[in-house]
């Protein structure tokens, strides 16, 4: 079955997702998950050789979950984790978790 965009988007709406609000060929609009990659791809990646992929799963789960969101911090969270990010944002008054 293939999909187009326009029914991606609806079954995002349909599952309570809100896709991404960049216009065609906005620069700004996947910066974040860009420079997450290239963080992966050159504190990781280019830094171990992996005989298996089931290696290569494992150490990018533990960079990932062990020091990119607990304790990596980030100029676009105003130098927060994204843990400590979401943990404020979270205790913040009025906040209803989906």
């Amino acid at each position: 079955m293939q999909y187009t965009s326009l029914s991606f988007s609806r079954r995002c709406r349909s599952a309570g997702i809100r896709t991404s609000t960049g216009s065609v060929a906005d620069c700004f609009d996947n910066a974040v998950t860009e420079s997450f990659f290239a963080t992966l791809e050159t504190e990781l990646l280019d830094r171990h050789h992996f005989a298996t992929r089931a290696q290569a799963k494992a150490a990018c789960f533990d960079f990932i979950e062990g020091f990119y969101n607990p304790r990596r911090r980030h100029s676009t969270l105003g130098m927060l984790s994204p843990a400590e990010y979401e943990r404020r944002h979270t205790q913040q008054p009025g906040y209803a978790a989906a």
